[in-house]
């Protein structure tokens, strides 16, 4: 008997002694019940604690994905305008007045600067009476001429006077030529005196306030206009992708590369921009490789009527080459890396967690094309991989990933499971 139990007895003995209750009987029987009460205790008092370990950590399973992809050679490139020109004047004035203002966008035959026209139409006007006078003076030798040949033939006049007003005649025709030519660089020249646009386009600052003297001594810059639409893009490929390029196209059987039969596509981004936004086409390649920097010049055109590229942009170039129509694939987010490369946890046997080091491929969409290193039928830990540890095991939940940017997993009903890894 334990020294609590025996406190228990000699308590329950006292208190019946004071009420005169006999140690006998009924107060047997709860004496009883007390002590093994206290029994049951101090029995569970001296039990020993067991481990129970936790659950397997829950992750979220799947099977890659099998669909086609696109290899693309991206690069990088620079806007370029596909018209710039300075506007200048050609006759010698003062400016009259500027019709646009600085950063306009302005259509093609748009008046933008006025020189002075007066001097030159009154040189256009001189030119014209030259004109007038010559002609008249053609009309009057030639009918001298025709009057002195007729008396020629009746022997009233001698060929010597004959032989004049031929001359004469020509004279006033080679005076009327030169008139002409006079009243065409008149009228030229009164047309330079306005200054349009010769393309659609955007003006720059004006160079020179109204009022100054311009084209005194040569051509003298008004402003500029740059075209924005359509937009070149320029970009180089250096001589081992050239190489690699022709060779797979050979492959293809293509036997040309040449723009002007084949409209090869073009993306762009920008570097403010996610993916490549922009669409247009490969419109020149250069004939031959810089020998200096080892490189092939190529230009894209692209519409731009929104003029949402500008010229001189660093841009970002996307050309597509080859499309595979088998690849392996899985979210981008599965993967992780380590010193000896990227890697993916896999359900194995017994569900334990197995690293498998792979090779990558393109990245399209948020899902990577797997190389080397992944079959079809294994099981890919898409979601808790900060709970799988290689070698450890894991409570998989098994989902079917969907096709898309952001690679979304729904719950599978029923996967068959794959001949390397066993069922969850």
């Amino acid at each position: 008997m334990t020294l609590g139990t025996l406190a228990v007895v000699r308590a329950e003995q006292a208190n019946r002694a004071v009420s005169g209750v006999p140690t006998g009987g009924p107060g047997r029987a709860v004496l009883a019940i007390a002590l093994v009460a206290g029994l049951g205790l101090l029995a569970g008092c001296n039990q020993k604690n067991s481990y129970a370990p936790p659950p397997p950590p829950a992750v979220k399973v799947a099977q890659p994905l099998r669909a086609p992809v696109t290899e693309y050679l991206e690069l990088t490139g620079n806007t370029v305008p596909i018209n710039s020109i300075d506007l200048v004047a050609r006759v010698e004035g003062f400016l009259r007045s500027i019709a646009v203002d600085d950063g306009d966008t302005v259509t093609k035959g748009q008046s933008l600067f006025v020189i002075e026209p007066e001097v030159y139409q009154a040189k256009l006007d001189q030119a014209k009476g030259e004109v007038e006078q010559y002609q008249a003076t053609l009309v009057a030798a030639e009918a001298d001429l025709t009057r002195q040949a007729s008396l020629a033939r009746q022997d009233f006049a001698s060929q010597a006077r004959l032989d004049e007003a031929r001359a004469k005649r020509d004279e006033a025709r080679a005076g009327l030529t030169q008139a002409n030519a006079s009243l065409r660089l008149a009228e030229i020249n009164l047309d330079y005196t306005t200054v349009i646009a010769p393309f659609e386009g955007r003006m720059s600052a004006h160079l020179v306030d109204i009022g100054a003297l311009v084209g005194a001594s040569g051509p003298t810059t008004l402003a500029r206009l740059v075209q924005l639409d359509p937009i070149y893009v320029t970009f180089t490929v250096d001589e081992r992708t050239v190489l690699q390029i022709r060779e797979a196209r050979r492959q293809a059987g293509e036997a040309t590369v040449n723009p002007r039969t084949r409209e090869l596509p073009v993306e762009i981004g920008l570097q403010t921009e996610t993916g490549y936004a922009h669409r247009g086409r490969i419109d020149y390649i250069a004939p031959a490789m810089d020998s200096a920097t080892g490189t092939l010049a190529i230009r894209a055109v692209l519409d731009n009527p929104d003029h949402r590229l500008l010229p001189g942009l660093f841009v970002r170039v996307r050309v597509p080459l080859k499309e595979r129509q088998e690849t392996i694939q899985v979210p981008e987010r599965a993967l992780g890396t380590d010193q000896s490369g990227r890697y993916l946890l896999l359900l194995g046997a017994d569900d334990t967690v197995v690293q498998r080091p792979v090779r990558t491929g393109p990245l399209r969409g948020g899902l990577q094309v797997i190389e080397e290193g992944l079959a079809l039928g294994d099981w890919v830990i898409v979601d808790g991989l900060q709970r799988a540890i290689p070698g450890a095991k894991v409570a998989p939940e098994r989902t079917t990933l969907a096709p898309g940017a952001a690679a979304t997993a729904t719950p599978a009903a029923a996967v068959p499971a794959a001949s390397t890894a066993r069922q969850p």
